[in-house]
Formats: C-alpha cells, structure tokens, sequence
C-alpha cells in the first residue's frame, strides 16, 4: 500500500507528508513552499540554494538559509555579481555556509546571468514565469522530481550559462516558488495555495 499523502501537523491538520521529516518544515510549508513569487531576489536566492542543496538535504539548507543570506548580500544578484577572487575565498572560510568552491562560484557565476536576463526581460519573474506548469497536464502531485516545464528551463538556463540548474534543481525550484502548485490532495495549504494562485498577476 501506498504510503499516506499526508500527516498530521502541530496543530491537528493534514499537510503534505515531507512536512514531518523536520520541525522547522512546517512552518516552512505553512508559509512559503507552493506559493506563487514575482520578487527577483526571492527567485535568485531560492535557485541558488536548490543549486547548494544538491547532494545534500533540504533541512541542511534551510538551517542556514540567513547565513546564507549574509554571506551573498541577501542574494541581491547585482552586488553579488561583483564578488572576485578574494570574496570566493573568504566564503570558503566561512562555517555557517556550504563550503563548496563549485557551488559558491556558481552562485556568482549565475548572479552575472541574472543581470544579463533581467536586462533582456525586464524581471527575472517575467522570464521563469513563462515556464508555469499547466495544471491540466500536471502529473499528480510530489509523483515526479521533473517535469516538462522544467526539463524546459534547464535547458534555457544551461544555454544561457547558467550553472548547478539541472532539471530536478529546476523542479525543486519551480514547487517552492510556486510555479507548480504540488501540495499533496488534503492538504491543509493546498487550498490557500491555490488561492493565492489565482490572485496572482503573472509577470509579463
């Protein structure tokens, strides 16, 4: 038998089942994944961090999500876009983050890239969100690590040169942000999700 969608939470209602595996998911789950974002240091920071969670866990990651924040300038890709050698180094030193030099020097690789596509498209928002998933040809939810949609931006992203943005990383990204909406049927959130969806003015 297939294992149940959801659990039980905090405060006696269903969420999603991955929302156990942690006590800080919940909160996490609660208020941020699934729901729709057109801020672009929010899209940045959360693509960077999928890209550092590769290999690694999620709780990992969210542990030292401000550590992270402070040491890449709360991930405004314009500043960090300017980190040289020397930065890259201090990061290395630098505990409270993943040290990874691959990693750290792809965020800053990617940060450039984000500058060159905000430049062409306006927003960041206005570019990933032409990768929504379509809802009608959605597989069902958290049954797939990709998807079309996001087999689709990896692809753009790589060619644009981009790095540690392989589809699953891209997928990840895509359920937090809310591109897909992958709260599991009886979901306490799914419902508000999707209400946030609808008021949602897509970036163009």
């Amino acid at each position: 038998m297939d294992a149940p969608s959801t659990v039980i939470g905090t405060d006696g209602q269903p969420r999603c089942r991955w929302c156990a595996a942690a006590p800080e998911f919940e909160a996490y789950h609660d208020s941020e994944w699934g729901f729709p974002v057109d801020d672009d240091v929010r899209l940045f920071e959360k693509l960077c961090l999928e890209g550092f969670q590769s290999g690694l866990s999620w709780r990992t990651i969210l542990a030292k999500r401000e550590n992270f924040r402070r040491a890449f300038a709360g991930f405004d890709f314009h500043r960090v876009a300017r980190f040289d050698g020397n930065k890259v180094d201090s990061l290395l030193q630098d505990a409270g983050i993943v040290r990874h030099r691959g990693k750290i020097e792809a965020v800053i690789h990617n940060a450039g890239r984000a500058v060159d596509l905000q430049a062409e498209c306006g927003s960041l928002a206005s570019y990933f969100w032409r990768f929504e998933a379509d809802p009608l040809r959605a597989a069902a939810p958290q049954s797939v690590s990709i998807s079309p949609e996001s087999t689709a931006l990896s692809k753009d992203l790589k060619r644009r040169g981009w790095k540690f943005v392989g589809p699953t990383t891209v997928y990840a990204f895509m359920q937090a942000m809310g591109l897909v909406n992958d709260h599991a049927p009886g979901c306490v959130v799914a419902t508000n999700a999707a209400r946030a969806r609808s008021r949602f003015q897509v970036p163009r």
